[in-house]
């Protein structure tokens, strides 16, 4: 099991739970110290999650020992739950889907969306009623509008993608409602797995919208997509949560209080 320690408003881990008893016993955390990991609803003082330590563990405690992590993003306990509600989410599409719909419809029209639309109205007029015909010409429609279609697809996909694994960690959509996209851990997610979280979308649209609506009930308010690709959207901008610049003569990679 992995535990996160968190300590004067900063996030310290995951450790091992081995090590956090051997650090118990020694003395070198604190049994008032929060912890958290995976599933827990709430962080906890560490005398709560491993109770069987606390007999052993000296009440003072000195600094922990080097520990071999990665440098550790500078937070709050309160923050590292702040998961975006589902309407924030929901607005956060809407101002994105606002941004995208200009340069969308400037590539349909110079790609003969206006000619294609004209003769797809024709094509109806001509056999008000008939069904048959109404469904032919809206096929032409999207068979002359496929090339178009193809470039907004690659464009909007590419839009999330690129946005999402930058240091906005973030679309303008999200950025102008300060919310952000993270691994588990918030962290930066890779360029690669933003290009999955958006095609992973089309899941949670496929099952009637189900998946988008799931960021409204599930314990840490994840959509389908976000379970599939392993992300979180959190309050906040980036900004507000970069990891602490290293102090000259200090190791960048100890856990300290």
């Amino acid at each position: 099991m992995e535990v996160w320690i968190g300590r004067d408003g900063e996030r310290h881990g995951p450790y091992s739970d081995g090590d956090i008893r051997q650090w118990l016993r020694s003395g070198q955390v604190s049994r008032d110290d929060l912890g958290w990991y995976e599933g827990l609803a709430d962080w906890q003082p560490l005398s709560m999650l491993f109770p069987d330590e606390v007999a052993n563990t000296a009440p003072p405690f000195a600094a922990p020992p080097a520990y071999a992590s990665s440098v550790l993003p500078q937070t709050t306990a309160a923050t590292l739950e702040d998961y975006a509600g589902f309407w924030k989410r929901v607005g956060a599409y809407i101002l994105d889907a606002i941004i995208l719909y200009i340069p969308n419809l400037l590539i349909q029209k110079m790609m003969g969306g206006d000619a294609a639309e004209a003769a797809m109205k024709q094509a109806q007029l001509a056999a008000p009623g008939d069904p048959q015909v109404m469904f032919a010409a809206l096929m032409q429609y999207y068979h002359a509008m496929t090339p178009a279609l193809l470039i907004i697809t690659a464009i909007t996909w590419l839009y999330f993608a690129i946005c999402e694994s930058s240091a906005w960690q973030a679309t303008l959509g999200k950025l102008a409602l300060s919310i952000r996209v993270t691994d588990m851990q918030g962290r930066r997610i890779s360029f690669a797995r933003a290009l999955g979280r958006y095609p992973a979308k089309y899941l949670s649209a496929l099952i009637l919208g189900v998946g988008f609506l799931m960021a409204g009930w599930t314990q840490r308010k994840q959509a389908l997509h976000d379970l599939v690709v392993s992300t979180l959207v959190l309050n906040g901008r980036s900004g507000n949560f970069k990891p602490k610049q290293p102090t000259p003569g200090r190791n960048d990679n100890s856990f300290s209080a």
